[in-house]
């Protein structure tokens, strides 16, 4: 017997479809069935690598963790990694197919979903329930026609859905209400229910919204859920919720990290923001690097060689080199790391025409972009303390030269990363590095801080479990597992 299926869509992006999707597949496997996410299409630069050695959405790896399976590239058949304001890297079941212009995607489209249906089939042979989740709002009927992400999929694949509204921003009756009024009439009887989340306060007080809203749109409140506020813990998928980290320090070891325009993984640092005797400041540009901060770490990247122009602009470099002759660090991750290097080869166009850019000149190392993509789980010994990381490769080219000598990490392939001479400038391919608690408190204990206990994949999982018990009680889930078909 095949699985059922039930999909999740939004009023909007950030509503919380992710977290929502993530604590009923705890929810759901706390009640012995197999269940598995499904997002069918994805715009994300928080990228994770899979089982099966592929890249799918953060969010997409975070809720088969939640589920208690291991992640795969069915889960996120297409995922877009936007490369520019106007084009996006194409993955199509774990790899890279193309570089797509906005509008040469939308022309083309319609081609991807028989791979996206193959993926949803073979998770269906697997599983006891699939929780699809839709991407920002079905409500954008200019981009009905060849939709992969939301009621598109949803008709393909004859499934009902469910429509997520956040009160904390306001207005949540008008879009629920409004969401229904703009969908046509075959779309809207994929609607099945809605859920009010974010609610702060005494849930009594919106009964009767509740009751307008199931009187309006015909279909049944499924729960109205209350602001979850260990959602903080959990690795987030959008840049946008940088904006709640860009702050002035308070007490501890201040660690700024340059916001690029096109930041990835930025969740690397998810780690070092839960340390009580760390305080991690996010620079948008125009911001200089202060003088109190002791460590700068340059985050991944999507596109290395057009953020590293736009730390240019913003005058980072001139910032950063003054920050290392005052004897701060510097710590780059995957694009940074690329970055930090005398220069950077892009023979092959990969990142726009075909050139070679000056570094940062901070590591004595050239990287050569390559059209062979490194997609691996990665398990390192940290070379200054043989701590064991645990961590993941995502990135093109290859690095090397003199500081290569004084390695990050050894790996069972063999040196990874360079150390300046003086160790004042590290750079690593490993993403996820500071989630390995034994590196991560000797990394803070050589800048001088006190780390704590904690044990941040422990706390993952708490947070999770916490979620599920959290819309256990304020969600239907009988209710829920009764809609999916």
């Amino acid at each position: 017997m095949k699985a059922k299926s039930l999909m999740f869509l939004g009023t909007g992006s950030d509503v919380g479809k992710s977290l929502i999707v993530a604590g009923l597949a705890r929810a759901f496997s706390n009640r012995g069935l197999r269940v598995a996410p499904f997002k069918p299409q994805n715009m994300s630069n928080n990228a994770a690598v899979t089982a099966d050695g592929g890249e799918i959405g953060r969010a997409q790896a975070l809720q088969a963790r939640a589920a208690r399976i291991p992640t795969s590239v069915h889960m996120n058949p297409v995922l877009l990694k936007p490369e520019s304001e106007t084009g996006a890297q194409v993955i199509v079941q774990g790899q890279r197919k193309a570089t797509l212009k906005a509008r040469d995607f939308f022309r083309e489209r319609p081609q991807y979903m028989p791979a996206i249906l193959e993926s949803f089939e073979e998770l269906r042979k697997t599983c006891d329930l699939i929780l699809v989740e839709g991407a920002g709002s079905p409500a954008e009927v200019n981009l009905r026609d060849g939709d992969l992400a939301n009621l598109g999929f949803a008709t393909a694949a004859q499934i009902p859905a469910v429509l997520i509204g956040d009160i904390h921003r306001g207005g949540v009756i008008a879009s629920i209400i409004g969401t229904f009024a703009v969908l046509s009439e075959a779309d809207r009887n994929h609607l099945k229910g809605f859920i009010i989340n974010k609610f702060h306060g005494d849930p009594q007080l919106f009964d009767e919204g509740r009751l307008y809203l199931e009187n309006h749109t015909k279909t049944p409140c499924l729960g109205v859920i209350p602001h979850f506020g260990q959602a903080s813990n959990l690795p987030a998928e959008d840049a946008v919720t940088l904006e709640d980290m860009i702050s002035t320090p308070s007490t501890g070891l201040k660690i700024c990290v340059l916001r690029l325009p096109r930041i990835a993984n930025f969740d690397d640092l998810d780690p070092l923001r839960m340390e009580e005797s760390v305080h991690v400041q996010f620079l948008n540009a125009g911001q200089p690097i202060p003088g109190y901060c002791a460590l700068v770490i340059i985050p991944g990247s999507k596109s290395t060689i057009a953020d590293l122009k736009a730390l240019r602009q913003t005058g980072w470099d001139i910032d950063l080199k003054a920050h290392v002759r005052r004897g701060g660090r510097v710590f780059g991750l995957c694009g940074g790391y690329q970055m930090l290097g005398r220069m950077i080869h892009d023979p092959d166009g990969l990142e726009g025409p075909a050139s070679s850019v000056e570094g940062l000149g901070l590591l004595n190392v050239e990287t050569t972009l390559l059209a062979d993509k490194t997609v691996t789980e990665t398990q390192a010994a940290h070379a200054l303390s043989g701590q064991l990381i645990t961590a993941y490769e995502i990135h093109l080219g290859t690095t090397t030269g003199p500081d290569c000598a004084r390695l990050f990490a050894q790996t069972a392939n063999g040196p990874e990363g360079a150390t300046s001479p003086d160790g004042l400038v590290t750079g690593t391919y490993l993403h996820g590095c500071f989630a390995a608690d034994g590196f991560r408190q000797a990394f803070l204990k050589s800048l001088g801080a006190s780390p704590s206990d904690l044990l941040f994949e422990t706390l993952i999982e708490k947070t999770l479990d916490d979620l599920a018990a959290h819309l256990e009680v304020h969600l239907d889930l009988d209710k829920i597992l009764e809609l999916a078909q």
